[in-house]
């Protein structure tokens, strides 16, 4: 199968609004991306543009060798999953998943042996004879899957399938999805606002914010190294904590300081001003030996979720900036009740004031 490329691929309507600004990416065969960004941003109208439900303002989409376009979207050889369904109210779910094969003159006997095999893959063998409208919005996305999947496409293009589900479906679903996508060994393009099921699903993630694509990676490699401070803040609940601080020389290296917190840097760096970024989980409640720094935190909010414990609190005194932290979950603070935390100083992050753009550190290795 091959890849999809996006070359300067940009998206204007009339009045001179930009939705999509000069994309570009690689889609490798096989793969499972995500594109994730907030509302707005552009991703939704990068799928319809690969779908050929967008027409393409400049720039270039290939499949493989084949420039598309002006190919219409019948002749792209992709299945789109709409948020909606789309599925037809008045057919079964049989009817439903075999309209395609109908359409494209699928002799009988195949496409009766294709639906029995899909709806088999699905768990939808016992409700092809109901109608939409008695289907469990579970059941009728995965409908809408199906009939995707009868197509035998180059790619399947999926615009937030899970967001009509609620949270226990959508669970349920994501890994669904996952184990379709190693089955079928297609690549599947998913959008979505969700960071949950960017993280869980995505071979790789590409985030996008005013129609522009800030960071391309694997799900981990972007959390641990957020490209500038929107990724920082947008990825993860709860998000890195952004604090303004401050670079001051310190010997023959520097420190970072934020609010009374004083964290040693590798090497020198410039003094002045910019942005520290601390994760919610970087932090223990005893130093445990390592070299940690204490880092102390007034109770504001103590949100107990069962598996663990989210502090929120205020900086170093009550008037500080506010932080979240990932406590175990058997620990308790009254509101106004200091805790000493201990940081671990080679995970912090640090970002240009202005720009927002992470600034990179060399760590030791250890």
């Amino acid at each position: 199968m091959p890849d999809i490329r996006l070359e300067q691929v940009s998206k204007v309507y009339p009045g001179g609004v930009t939705a999509v600004d000069a994309v570009s990416l690689d889609i490798r065969d096989g793969e499972l991306m995500v594109l994730l960004g907030p509302s707005g941003c552009g991703k939704s109208t990068t799928l319809r543009m690969i779908a050929g439900l967008e027409p393409i303002t400049t720039g270039r989409l290939w499949i493989g060798e084949r420039l598309m376009n002006e190919v219409d979207p019948k002749d792209r050889d992709l299945a789109f999953v709409f948020q909606s369904y789309a599925l037809f109210p008045h057919m079964t779910v049989a009817g439903n998943l075999a309209f395609g094969m109908r359409i494209r003159g699928v002799p009988r006997a195949e496409a009766g042996r294709r639906l029995q095999e899909v709806a088999a893959t699905l768990g939808l063998t016992e409700l092809l004879e109901r109608k939409p409208g008695q289907l469990s919005g579970g059941q009728r996305q995965r409908v809408a899957l199906g009939r995707a999947l009868l197509r035998d496409p180059v790619a399947f293009l999926l615009d937030e399938p899970l967001s009509n589900l609620d949270a226990k479906l959508r669970a349920g679903m994501r890994t669904e999805l996952i184990k379709l996508h190693r089955r079928v060994g297609r690549t599947m393009i998913h959008v979505t606002h969700d960071q949950v099921e960017a993280m869980t699903m995505a071979e790789r993630i590409c985030i996008m914010r005013d129609g522009r694509i800030v960071q391309v990676g694997a799900p981990m490699e972007v959390y641990r190294n957020p490209a500038d401070t929107f990724v920082a803040g947008f990825l993860a609940s709860p998000p890195m904590n952004l604090l303004d601080a401050r670079i001051e020389p310190e010997g023959a290296g520097a420190l970072v300081i934020a609010h009374g917190l004083r964290v040693p840097l590798p090497g020198a760096l410039p003094p002045g001003p910019v942005t520290l970024g601390l994760r919610p989980e970087e932090v223990t409640l005893a130093p445990d030996g390592a070299a940690r720094i204490a880092l102390d935190t007034v109770t504001q909010a103590v949100e107990a979720l069962g598996p663990e414990v989210i502090l929120v609190g205020a900086l170093g005194d009550p008037r500080g900036p506010e932080v979240s932290w990932r406590m175990p979950r058997d620990f308790t603070a009254a509101i106004g009740q200091p805790v000493r935390l201990w940081l671990d100083p080679t995970t912090v992050r640090l970002f240009e004031a202005k720009s927002g753009v992470a600034i990179a550190l060399s760590w030791p290795k250890p």
